[in-house]
């Protein structure tokens, strides 16, 4: 067992091992579903729904085991029950209810967030708009419990609302002003240096 992991990740993680499916997998096909049901979770933390990957990754889990597609499933809906204390569909449940009741907050929070993916891509290492768009909506998120698509979503929104312009186009307007051209200038850099070391080889 990983020592990096608290106390009680390590006391879900030993549930799991001791669930009804979870005895009787071998240790690889236990870190296997385990795995798989913690991607799982990072969907239904994304986008809010499960239904597709839990299919396509229970449908690959099986392909090498001595089980089909369908008790792939079980298997890794019942890891995911022991290990996160809820079922799937409860997890997505819960991330969309919070996002239905949000908090008096919730508005000015997103318009924050909004705001600072401008000074990511601008200022220091700078980023393109996609990753300080992510970065802030997976912040948001978390910090609201509710899915990263709909943190994204009230970013838009409240940003629109407040600057009387979209969050993309400044975004992306900004990229090409700071960014892009710190990315130009490390590729020039790299081909430069690699043009030199033939040479120094030689």
């Amino acid at each position: 067992m990983n020592d990096t992991l608290g106390t009680e990740t390590q006391d879900k993680i030993r549930q799991a091992r001791e669930s009804f499916n979870g005895k009787g997998l071998t240790q690889a096909q236990f870190d296997i579903a385990l795995g798989v049901a913690g991607i799982i979770d990072r969907h239904i933390h994304k986008s809010g729904t499960f239904r597709e990957p839990l299919t396509d990754y229970a449908h690959a889990f099986s392909r090498t085991e001595k089980f089909d597609a369908m008790k792939g499933e079980v298997i890794v809906r019942d890891i995911y029950a022991a290990r996160y204390g809820r079922t799937m569909n409860a997890t997505r449940e819960a991330l969309l209810a919070n996002e239905k009741a949000l908090p008096e907050t919730a508005q000015d929070q997103a318009l924050q967030a909004a705001r600072r993916i401008e000074g990511l891509i601008r200022d220091g290492e700078t980023m393109p708009l996609y990753k300080a768009y992510d970065h802030e909506g997976t912040h948001l998120a978390r910090t609201l419990k509710i899915t990263e698509s709909g943190a994204k979503h009230l970013m838009t929104e409240s940003y629109r609302t407040a600057e009387g312009r979209e969050l993309y186009e400044t975004g992306k307007a900004l990229e090409e002003k700071y960014h892009r051209p710190k990315v130009e200038a490390a590729r020039e850099e790299r081909q430069q240096a690699q043009a030199v070391r033939p040479s120094l080889s030689r």
